[in-house]
């Protein structure tokens, strides 16, 4: 049996493919997109999936993350760079190469966090980008 929100052991993390990482960091970003939208607008879903998706695509989560790279922990810039420079098994469709690496690495560091159980961290810095954002 799988318990949702399991969390794994920081090292064997570190270990996992940067793009398996990046996998789940993508689904954690866009629930905490999407779950700021619901707490924070009143709106039909067609218009809050339209402002989600302006905050998913890999351009904005470039742009995001150059507003908290200077953030990261030395740990969490490892995890950046290795999913930014991770052969991917796709290409980007709307975003330049750099773009699509960037939000990849991106990605990854938020799954990382989130796998760990380290929650506290994750929210720091989603909330730090919102903030610098402004």
């Amino acid at each position: 049996m799988f318990n949702l929100g399991e969390k794994m052991d920081r090292a064997k993390a570190k270990n996992l493919n940067p793009v398996a990482l990046a996998f789940l960091g993508d689904a954690v970003y866009s629930l905490f997109v999407r779950e700021k939208l619901v707490f924070g607008k009143d709106c039909k879903t067609g218009e809050l999936n339209k402002l989600a998706v302006a905050e998913v695509k890999a351009t904005a989560q470039a742009k995001f993350f150059k507003d908290i790279e200077g953030l990261l922990t030395e740990e969490e810039t490892a995890i950046y760079k290795r999913a930014r420079n991770a052969k991917k098994p796709t290409k980007a469709k709307s975003a330049s190469v750099a773009e699509y690496n960037v939000s990849t690495g991106l990605e990854a560091v938020v799954g990382f966090l989130y796998l760990t159980g380290d929650t506290e961290r994750l929210n720091f810095l989603l909330n730090a980008g919102e903030s610098e954002s402004k």
